[in-house]
């Protein structure tokens, strides 16, 4: 007779609490999914369908005593980010003090959620800290097959407790145990990295368009480059946005004029940014397009999510004061009278077009049709969405980051 599993509960059911719930009643367990009031929509690939694949392993409650039959009990909700990148923890700790409460008496508290160093230790009570390195629009695949787990521990070098070791060994990958510290600023690390990739590619694709260089020839000798690898983040984009990657740059920051270590470098990533941000604005006054009839299609700050959060193309859209706008989103809507219900009707009549977000549906768009719907023939498509060949033939112009 097998040993039975433990019950998981998941405090907080915004993005990473609701992914992180289907994941766990995916791989078998049963899941109670705590989250006061109505649970808010989510938007993310594979979301839904998993939810009703595994219903009869899910419990969703609005009362906290639901998870005092928990064996395992993670805060998993969404940490809010103002937009200078500091994070509320209030809301958090709130949370934590709720939990703590309703807890059995052999149960296990695990934050989830991303908090600064020094944060778990704060908090005076037995629990454990687990990274979380979900991707809005892959955030699903990610939690259910992750690379590794990081877990922070009061003392690393004693064995994880049974139930959290049950839990963690169903998901196949490595379990990498550490200090709360080392395990808080693990995440940072990997945000760091994947900044640093980033602005690596912005400021070499920007580079690509002024001397004549394609971009994406380079990237395939980058990736075969040991070094590098196959998974490296190359491709060029409008800055970094959503909240979390600022967040963890802020908080290097913070850290390291509390500690006198030097951050320059994080400050040049930041500059690098805004400045890659408003690559869209500075092409329009470039064209002369100020006051010209502009189709933006996307609002979302990346594909496949609906947060808004540090959006490049609401950013842009803030600059554009003289222009008028037709714009569209397969699931974003910040003004009734200009947002469109199909990304054709946003662009009938527009002397130009800008390609925002790249939505995977966009990219499906015959570009013909969007050719006999524009007034002009100018768009502007950062990431290359459309594609090149079919749009010259259909006789737009087409202005993509990192190709001359």
């Amino acid at each position: 007779m097998g040993m039975k599993k433990p019950v998981i509960g998941f405090a907080g059911m915004t993005h990473l609490g609701l992914n992180s719930a289907a994941a766990a009643a995916a791989r078998g367990f049963e899941v109670v999914g705590y989250h006061p009031g109505q649970r808010p929509k989510i938007v993310e690939p594979g979301l839904d369908e998993a939810l009703r694949k595994h219903a009869k392993r899910l419990h969703f409650a609005s009362s906290l005593e639901a998870l005092s039959r928990c064996d395992l009990v993670y805060i998993a909700s969404d940490v809010p980010t103002d937009d200078a990148g500091k994070s509320d923890l209030a809301p958090i700790r709130e949370l934590i003090a709720g939990v703590k409460g309703v807890l059995g008496k052999n149960a296990l508290l695990v934050v989830l959620c991303q908090v600064p160093p020094g944060f778990t230790r704060s908090l005076e009570m037995a629990a454990y800290y687990q990274v979380e390195t979900l991707v809005f629009g892959r955030a699903l695949d990610r939690a259910l097959s992750p690379e590794r787990f990081i877990v922070g521990c009061a003392d690393p070098s004693k064995p994880l407790p049974r139930n959290l070791k049950t839990f963690l060994a169903a998901f196949q990958c490595p379990i990498l145990p550490m200090r709360y510290e080392s395990a808080e600023l693990a995440k940072i690390a990997i945000n760091c990295c994947l900044v640093s990739s980033i602005s690596v590619a912005n400021t070499l694709a920007e580079l690509c368009e002024g001397i004549g260089a394609d971009w994406s020839e380079i990237v395939p000798a980058l990736k075969l480059d040991k070094r590098i690898g196959q998974h490296a983040y190359l491709a060029p984009g409008l800055g970094i946005a959503g909240g979390n990657l600022e967040r963890d740059l802020t908080t290097v920051l913070n850290l390291s004029k509390q500690h006198g270590s030097d951050a320059a470098v994080v400050d040049a990533w930041l500059a690098n940014s805004r400045h890659r941000r408003d690559w869209a604005a500075r092409m329009v006054r470039k064209l002369q397009l100020d006051k010209a009839t502009l189709a933006i299609w996307g609002l979302a700050y990346k594909e496949n999510t609906h947060s808004t959060k540090n959006s490049p193309s609401l950013a842009t859209i803030a600059q554009l004061g003289g222009a008028t706008l037709r714009l569209h989103d397969p699931v974003v809507r910040i003004s009734k009278e200009k947002v469109f219900e199909t990304p054709i009707e946003a662009v009938r009549g527009a002397d130009a077009l800008m390609i925002l977000t790249p939505w995977p549906e966009y990219r499906k768009i015959n570009c013909a049709a969007v050719a006999k719907a524009m007034r002009g023939r100018i768009v502007l498509d950062p990431y290359a969405v459309l594609n090149p060949a079919k749009a010259k033939a259909a006789g737009l112009q087409i202005h993509t980051l990192g190709h001359a």
